[in-house]
């Protein structure tokens, strides 16, 4: 791609080490405007300094952009009404961000008339994914300007651009004391890279920002009681919240016992196996009060049929298809579900462990008369009789054969 054909770009920039370098090596290798932007969805105190660090590195300007309600209510809800885990551990945190990142990328490249967008994903990696299907949804005008894919891209790994940023006298919070790389926001922590490629090591302790350790934690339970609507949290104990208040307050709640730390060896979209540590207090445990709620008001085909797609959905998340018009099909069916998905769970929580202690629903299916052991409640037991009958006529064909053979 020559220097001339861009004139502009916008750089989805989080003042880490690849996004750092990525803006200088694109200022100077394609001589045009570098416009910094960085959503603002739950990452803490990371986005202080972050103007004059873009603006020293030799961005035009920096765009900061507070997207935690709209991440919470638009992104994350829908995904945590569908109970999404990816290979039975991981919520997603970081690939639900992904879409609304690059959502927000091509408003802006709009807005400023860049005519081109850029991340620091690298070519092993799933985000790449995950912005390029977004902005091929979105925006599939705009050139994308990919440096770890790129030939003339000087750079074989981290450790080489932590060189580089040393000698730019560019700020990174990448070291060799500490050589993993790590992303936050609402939703979670995630960490990879460096010590964490070897899948026997256990990762240091002092590395996780939102739980304290299990063993740690206080040595009294505590009980939290969550409110859903529809299959959205909108309450913690008794206090209505907004989407992205409802995340942060049980990730306060979670994280001082512990809970949410997953360690995984998970398989990308590209076809590596990648070692990924993650921390996701809060939505770990509004994903038991979900199903709490469910297990009362869910009938039992639709519930099957749901947890049928549930690996379904969550690849789509996983992989980048969160625009795609599968996962916006699926999407309805999985809110169709939770139309009665209305009630309180009461969790316990003890040194990293989440248990369900309660749940109650005014859309309730459950019936304590006909489920008891000590009353009839209307259930006629001889009716099994025939319903077992029915239900073993082809077992009974099958072992005529068997009988024969």
């Amino acid at each position: 791609m020559a220097t001339e054909e861009i004139k502009k770009v916008v750089l989805a920039y989080s003042g880490g080490l690849d996004t750092s370098v990525i803006l200088r090596w694109i200022k100077d290798r394609f001589g045009c405007e570098v416009i910094a932007y960085c959503a603002d969805i739950g990452q803490g105190d990371e986005t202080e300094g972050l103007e004059a660090k873009a603006l020293k590195t030799g961005a035009s300007k920096l765009h900061i952009v507070d997207l935690r309600e709209e991440f919470a209510r638009d992104f994350v809800f829908p995904m945590m009404r569908a109970n999404a885990v990816y290979e039975a551990y991981y919520l997603l945190g970081t690939s639900i961000a992904r879409p609304m990142i690059a959502k927000q990328q091509v408003a802006i490249a709009r807005e400023e008339g860049a005519d081109a967008v850029a991340h620091g994903a690298t070519g092993k990696g799933n985000d790449q994914v995950r912005f390029e299907l977004t902005y091929a949804r979105l925006a599939p005008d705009l050139k994308i300007v990919v440096p770890w894919r790129r030939l003339d891209w000087p750079f074989k790994g981290r450790a080489d651009m932590v060189a580089y940023a040393s000698e730019k006298k560019i700020p990174v919070p990448v070291t060799a004391e500490k050589p993993y790389s790590m992303d936050r926001n609402m939703v979670h922590v995630s960490y990879e890279g460096g010590i964490l490629e070897d899948p026997w090591r256990e990762p240091y302790n002092d590395m996780f920002r939102l739980t304290v350790s299990p063993e740690d934690a206080p040595n009294k339970p505590e009980y939290v009681e969550i409110e859903y609507a529809g299959g959205n949290p909108v309450a913690i104990n008794g206090e209505r919240l907004t989407p992205a208040r409802i995340i942060q307050r049980a990730n306060e709640i979670a994280g001082r016992h512990g809970i949410g730390r997953v360690d995984l060896v998970e398989n990308r979209y590209v076809g590596i196996k990648s070692r990924g540590v993650y921390e996701t207090p809060g939505v770990t445990i509004l994903f038991h009060g979900h199903r709490a709620v469910e297990q009362l008001t869910l009938d039992r085909e639709v519930m099957h049929l749901r947890d049928s797609l549930i690996p379904r959905y969550a690849e789509m998340v996983y992989y980048g298809y969160w625009f795609a018009p599968e996962r916006e099909a699926l999407q309805a069916l999985m809110d169709n579900t939770q139309k009665y998905v209305s009630g309180v769970a009461r969790l316990k929580l003890f040194k990293g462990g989440v248990w369900i202690a309660g749940r109650k629903s005014p859309n309730s299916l459950y019936d304590s008369k006909i489920a008891s052991f000590e009353e009839a409640g209307g259930f006629n037991q001889a009716d099994a009789d025939g319903f077992i009958r029915l239900a073993g006529m082809r077992l009974r064909a099958l072992a005529r054969v068997d009988t024969k053979s």
